[in-house]
């Protein structure tokens, strides 16, 4: 299991990186709060481990950021002992708190917890039908779109639309493939019908670069964070 352990001071992050090690983690360290933010793009991890008193940001900051475009377990380590650090941490994302000092036998059982959880959950509350790209969701099931959570209402055919362009972000549809899966099979009319539903569509995100044009090509999805 990949660990990233975002602690800025060394003493503690030295031990706790050998007891994670020898508990076969693969771990990375990051000891700034944009170390943690460019480590959980690139390391991909399984887990975080954050502490709250960064050099450069509050640990709560660096939370409330990763949860904009990651659902990655995070467990705060933390000298805060307050309750009030941690119902705030628990609120703004956190999947569980522990206060130092602590045992490593104590931490290692609360990483397998949390990851037992987040699979269980995964698995079993979210449907298949559900895409979910950062900020945005779109249940195929339901037809229902939504952004930070509210609901965009969508015609049927931008429902379509989005829906077929979402299944693959980041690749090129050509407009003849587009007009001909999501309109019909014999569509031949215009392709202004295609420019205004895309235009109609990104009006309701709030953002045009959820659907990217190609010049000369067509259109692609590309999730926003």
């Amino acid at each position: 299991m990949r660990v990233l352990l975002v602690e800025d001071d060394q003493s503690v992050a030295d031990g706790l990186l050998d007891g994670l090690s020898s508990s076969t983690f693969d771990t990375f360290h990051a000891t700034s709060g944009a170390a943690a933010l460019t480590a959980v793009k690139e390391f991909d991890p399984e887990i975080v481990l954050l502490d709250l008193g960064l050099p450069d940001m509050d640990g709560t900051d660096v939370c409330r950021t990763i949860r904009l475009s990651s659902n990655v377990p995070i467990i705060v380590v933390s000298a805060r002992d307050e309750e009030i650090d941690r119902v705030v941490a628990l609120e703004i994302g956190a999947d569980d708190y522990i206060v130092k000092p602590f045992g490593m036998r104590e931490l290692v059982a609360r990483i397998r917890a949390v990851a037992r959880r987040t699979i269980s959950a995964e698995q079993e509350v979210l449907p298949a039908a559900e895409r979910v790209f950062g900020p945005l969701t779109i249940d195929t099931r339901t037809q229902r779109i939504t952004l930070d959570g509210e609901v965009i209402h969508l015609t049927a055919k931008e429902f379509g639309l989005l829906e077929y362009l979402s299944t693959d972000p980041g690749a090129v549809f050509k407009r003849s493939d587009i007009l001909h899966d999501v309109w019909d099979t014999n569509w031949y009319g215009t392709s202004k019908t295609l420019d205004a539903h895309i235009a109609a569509i990104r009006k309701k995100l709030g953002n045009p670069h959820w659907i990217e044009s190609v010049r000369g090509v067509g259109f692609r999805f590309e999730q926003q964070v």
